[in-house]
C-alpha cells in the first residue's frame, strides 16, 4: 500500500478543484465587477461546481503551460502501484496428437469456422 502524503494531496486538490474555482471567479470579477461578482455567489444553487465547471478551461491551459515549463508542476505525477499476477499453468495440458488424420480434422474444423466468419463479414450484394 502507498504511504499517504498529504502534500502531494494538497497540491492535487489545490491544482483539481482550487485553481479552477479561483480562475472562474477571477474571470467573473474582470468581466462583471467585483459587487456583481460576489452578488452571483450569493445566488448559485451549487457555487463550486458552476465555479469549477467554468474554470476548468482556463485552469487546463494554465497547468498544462506549467507543465511545458517543468513536466509533472502543473499536473502533478500520480504515483501507483502494478501488481501483475502470474498466469497459472493449466493443470492438466492436452494430448498432443501426431496423428495426421485427427491435424486434417482439426484444420477441416477450422477452415469450415473461418469461412463462416468470412460470410458473416463480407457483406452481401
Amino acid at each position: 500500500m502507498a504511504e499517504s502524503q498529504p502534500l502531494d494531496e494538497l497540491r492535487l486538490a489545490l491544482m483539481q478543484d482550487v485553481l479552477p474555482m479561483g480562475l472562474a471567479f477571477v474571470d467573473r470579477v474582470r468581466s462583471d465587477g467585483p459587487a456583481r461578482a460576489v452578488e452571483s455567489l450569493a445566488q448559485a444553487d451549487d457555487l463550486l461546481e458552476d465555479l469549477r465547471r467554468e474554470g476548468e478551461p482556463a485552469a487546463r491551459v494554465l497547468r498544462e503551460r506549467l507543465d511545458q515549463i517543468s513536466p509533472g508542476l502543473g499536473n502533478p505525477v500520480m504515483s501507483v502501484q502494478v501488481h501483475v499476477d502470474e498466469p497459472v499453468e493449466p493443470l492438466e495440458s492436452p494430448a498432443l496428437s501426431n496423428d495426421p488424420q485427427e491435424l486434417q480434422e482439426v484444420l477441416a474444423r477450422i477452415e469450415t469456422r473461418l469461412q463462416r466468419l468470412d460470410a458473416l463479414i463480407t457483406p452481401r450484394n
